[in-house]
C-alpha cells in the first residue's frame, strides 16, 4: 500500500475506538446478513426456476393437447382459461421474429418440443429482447397454427420481505450500539477520571465493578491516585522540614555576618543569604501550590473580588488598574485564586512597570481573568517553558530582580489544582498578558 492510499485510509478511518468498533461490527454483521440473503435468494431462485420449468413443461403439454382435441369453434373461449402469469396462447402464426438468442429460450423450447412430441412441429423465435419476449409455434393436427408467447420475468418478492429486512438492520444497529457502548464505556469513564485528576490527586474514584478486566484497570487507577497523593504529601513534608531546618542556620549566619565590620564582602554575603531565604520560601510555596484544591469553594461575585484586590494595590500606590467588569457570580477557591493573581500582578509590576486587570465571560459558562503589562514580553518559543519550575529568562530574571524561576510555575500549578488553566501570550504593541480561565 503506497503512502497516498495509507493517508487516505487514515483520513477515512474513525479516530475514536467506539466508532471503529461500531464500524467493524456493523459492517461485518451486514456483510454476513447480505451473504446469507444472497445464498437464500439464489437457492430460492434455483428452486423456483426448476419448479417453473417442470410446471411449464407439463402445463404446456396438457394445454396443447386440450386445444388440439377441442372443436375449432370452441378453442378461443379456452385461451383465457389456459393463460398464466408468464405466457399465454394465440390462435394463429404469431409475429415474425428472429432465431432464439438466449440459452433459456432455447432450453424452454426444447423442453416443450420433447413434451408434446414431433407431430406438432415445434419451433421458436425471438420477438424482442427488452423486455425479453419469444414465441413457441405449434401446428395442431387439423393444420391450425397455435402460438405460445412467453415473457420471462422474475417472480416478485413478497411484500413483507423488505419490512423484515429493515427490521433486521435496525436490530443490528441497536445490538451493535449496545455492544460497543458496554465495551467502551469503562474506557471513557477511566479517561474522564484521568482528565479530572489534579496535582493534589484528589480526582474522582473509578467504580471497581463490571467485567474482570475493567475492575482490575479501575483498581490500578485508584491505586495510582493514592500513590500520587502519598508522594505529594511526602514531598511537601520534606520541603517543609528542609525549610524549617534551614531557617535557623541561615538566621545565625546572617546575624554573625551583620556583626562583622561593614565591607563590600559583608554585603555580598548578606545578599546571598537573602537569596537563599527567598529560594527556600518559594520552594515550599511551589510544593503547597499542588494542594490548592483542598480549599473549600465559595460562591462570590468575581468582579467585586477583583476590584477589592486592585484597590488593595492602589491603596499602597501601585500602578494597577481594572476595566469595567461584567457581573459574574461563580463558585471559586478565593485564597488560591488570590495567590495566583497576586503573583501575576507582582510580576507585571516588576517587569512591566504596571498591571491591567480585566474580567470577561467565555464560552460554556466559563470566565477569564487577564493580567496584562507593557514590559519586554517573553519570546514566543519560551511561553510554555516559563511555566515549568526553575526555568528562568536570563535577560530579565536575574539576581537583581530576585527571580528564582518558580513564580509562574507556582501560579500554573495552583490554577490547575483548582480546575483552571493559565496561558501566557504576548500583546500587540509590546507586553505580556496572562490569561486565567475558570469555569
Amino acid at each position: 500500500m503506497n503512502a497516498e492510499a495509507t493517508n487516505a485510509l487514515r483520513r477515512w478511518w474513525p479516530r475514536s475506538m467506539a466508532s471503529r468498533l461500531y464500524l467493524i461490527i456493523f459492517v461485518g454483521l451486514m456483510l454476513a446478513q447480505g451473504l446469507s440473503f444472497a445464498v437464500l435468494y439464489t437457492e430460492r431462485m434455483q428452486s423456483a426456476t426448476a419448479a417453473m420449468f417442470n410446471t411449464l413443461e407439463h402445463d404446456v403439454g396438457t394445454s396443447v393437447a386440450v386445444l388440439d382435441r377441442l372443436p375449432a369453434a370452441e378453442r378461443p373461449r379456452w385461451l383465457t382459461r389456459l393463460e398464466r402469469d408468464n405466457y399465454f396462447y394465440l390462435l394463429g402464426p404469431g409475429e415474425p421474429g428472429r432465431e432464439l438468442t438466449t440459452a433459456r429460450s432455447r432450453y424452454t423450447t426444447d423442453l416443450i418440443a420433447k413434451e408434446v412430441g414431433p407431430d406438432y412441429r415445434v419451433y421458436g423465435n425471438t420477438i424482442s429482447m427488452s423486455p425479453e419476449r419469444y414465441q413457441v409455434h405449434f401446428t395442431l393436427h387439423d393444420g391450425t397454427p397455435l402460438t405460445l408467447q412467453i415473457t420471462p420475468r422474475m417472480k416478485p418478492v413478497a411484500s413483507w420481505l423488505p419490512f423484515v429486512f429493515v427490521l433486521q438492520v435496525i436490530l443490528l444497529l441497536i445490538c451493535t450500539w449496545l455492544a460497543v457502548r458496554l465495551a467502551t464505556r469503562p474506557l471513557a469513564t477511566l479517561a474522564e477520571a484521568a482528565d479530572a485528576m489534579t496535582p493534589a490527586a484528589n480526582g474522582p474514584r473509578v467504580p471497581q465493578d463490571g467485567p474482570t478486566e475493567v475492575a482490575r484497570a479501575a483498581k490500578a487507577f485508584n491505586t495510582m491516585q493514592d500513590r500520587i497523593a502519598r508522594h505529594l504529601k511526602e514531598r511537601l513534608h520534606i520541603l517543609a522540614s528542609i525549610s524549617h531546618d534551614l531557617q535557623t542556620p541561615i538566621t545565625r549566619m546572617r546575624l554573625r555576618v551583620e556583626a562583622l565590620d561593614e565591607s563590600p564582602e559583608q554585603q555580598r554575603i548578606l545578599d546571598d543569604l537573602r537569596e537563599l531565604e527567598h529560594l527556600v520560601r518559594e520552594g515550599v510555596a511551589y510544593a503547597r501550590s499542588a494542594h490548592g484544591g483542598s480549599e473549600t469553594p465559595v460562591k462570590l461575585d468575581v468582579g467585586a473580588f477583583l476590584e477589592s484586590l486592585v484597590f488593595d494595590y492602589q491603596d499602597v500606590g501601585q500602578p494597577v488598574s481594572m476595566a469595567d467588569a461584567p457581573a459574574i457570580t461563580a463558585t471559586v477557591r478565593p485564597q488560591a485564586l488570590r495567590r495566583v493573581l497576586v503573583n501575576l500582578i507582582d510580576n507585571a509590576i516588576k517587569y512591566g512597570g504596571s498591571a491591567e486587570v480585566a474580567l470577561r465571560r467565555a464560552d460554556s459558562g466559563a470566565f477569564t481573568i487577564t493580567v496584562s503589562d507593557r514590559g519586554p514580553g517573553i519570546p514566543e518559543d519560551q511561553l510554555e517553558q516559563v511555566l515549568e519550575p526553575f526555568y528562568r529568562l536570563e535577560s530579565s530574571r536575574n539576581r537583581d530582580t530576585g527571580g528564582s524561576g518558580l513564580g509562574l510555575a507556582i501560579g500554573a500549578q495552583l490554577i490547575a489544582s483548582i480546575g483552571g488553566h493559565l496561558q501566557l501570550s504576548n500583546r500587540e504593541g509590546g507586553g505580556l498578558q496572562a490569561i486565567v480561565t475558570l469555569s
